[in-house]
């Protein structure tokens, strides 16, 4: 009778414990956040603010991307995917801001919140953005190169896309200041990359080729201010000044060295934070701003140690 007793007591406890750990796992939010990608440094940052945040505020996250930044439809089927789950809320990095509206549409008549970070979408179903001010960082990035050349001369754009707000926002703000503040300056060639480094860098040799007289050329991300010092060293080519966008080892050692005269950075661990709990905020009903500023510097090989600017470059 003693060891049926004891028997019983155990299945008792057993049961207690399985039921808690399912009833943890039913009552803790889960916000599953769908990347560009994450074939750059940018998107590691992301996820480690996103991390940070899941774990301040007791909440489960997925982090996850295409391969690349090209692949729109395999963006799209991630998206599937997690409003199929049924998350508490969305954060959401649109690779084309018109592609993902049907699904962000569905995903809104669920009463699921959409959380946009890093590139907005022609719509107003997101309940807000994080997001860097593309715009006025491109216009500053604008600003330094015509510094550097002697606010005359040519400039070419390799942008990652011209289908992601991102994209559409640099390109724009640095071309919209080259024209008004730097009417010396021509704009010779935009082309894109899809922040891949080696087709950025062929884009730029053959920008270079067509262009001897060359005198700056801007890069709209990682990928494609990587390929920009990939074509001006291979092709011997130092006179060319390079402005960047996003950091990274490999942006950070060409400023270091001059290869590039410097590059824009963003804030990408406030980003991923700030979607995390922006996804938090609005699954309990909070209201959000439109836009969360994450912010964004300049730097060079002068003030890249500095440490406000220290803390938001990344490797």
């Amino acid at each position: 009778m003693m060891i049926r007793r004891k028997l019983i007591t155990a299945v008792s406890a057993i049961t207690l414990m399985v039921t808690a750990t399912f009833t943890v796992a039913e009552t803790q939010m889960y916000i599953p956040l769908v990347s560009k990608g994450f074939q750059h440094q940018f998107w590691q940052a992301v996820k480690a603010g996103a991390d940070q945040a899941a774990e301040e505020f007791d909440v489960r996250i997925t982090f996850e991307g295409p391969d690349s930044e090209a692949m729109v439809d395999r963006q799209i089927d991630m998206l599937s995917a997690a409003l199929a789950n049924k998350p508490s809320a969305i954060g959401f990095a649109a690779l084309d801001s018109q592609a993902a509206i049907p699904l962000l549409r569905k995903a809104s008549q669920a009463g699921i919140p959409i959380i946009a970070f890093d590139s907005g979408v022609a719509s107003d179903i997101p309940l807000t953005t994080a997001t860097t001010d593309n715009v006025a960082a491109a216009a500053l990035a604008a600003d330094e190169m015509a510094k550097l050349i002697g606010n005359k001369g040519k400039v070419a754009i390799v942008a990652h896309d011209q289908t992601s707000q991102t994209g559409i926002d640099r390109r724009d703000g640095f071309m919209k200041r080259i024209e008004s503040a730097h009417p010396g300056i021509s704009i010779v060639s935009v082309q894109y990359g899809q922040g891949d480094q080696l087709k950025s860098t062929e884009i730029a040799k053959a920008i270079l080729t067509a262009n001897p007289d060359l005198d700056g050329m801007f890069g709209t991300n990682e990928g494609s201010a990587i390929g920009l010092v990939n074509a001006v060293r291979e092709m011997n080519n130092s006179s060319v000044v390079i402005i960047g966008y996003d950091s990274g080892k490999a942006q950070k050692d060409a400023v270091r060295s001059g290869l590039m005269a410097g590059a824009i950075t963003q804030n990408p661990v406030g980003i991923g934070y700030e979607t995390v709990k922006a996804a938090v905020m609005a699954s309990q009903g909070k209201t959000l701003p439109k836009i969360i500023d994450t912010g964004f510097y300049y730097y060079t090989a002068a003030n890249m140690d500095d440490a406000e600017i220290a803390a938001v470059l990344y490797d």
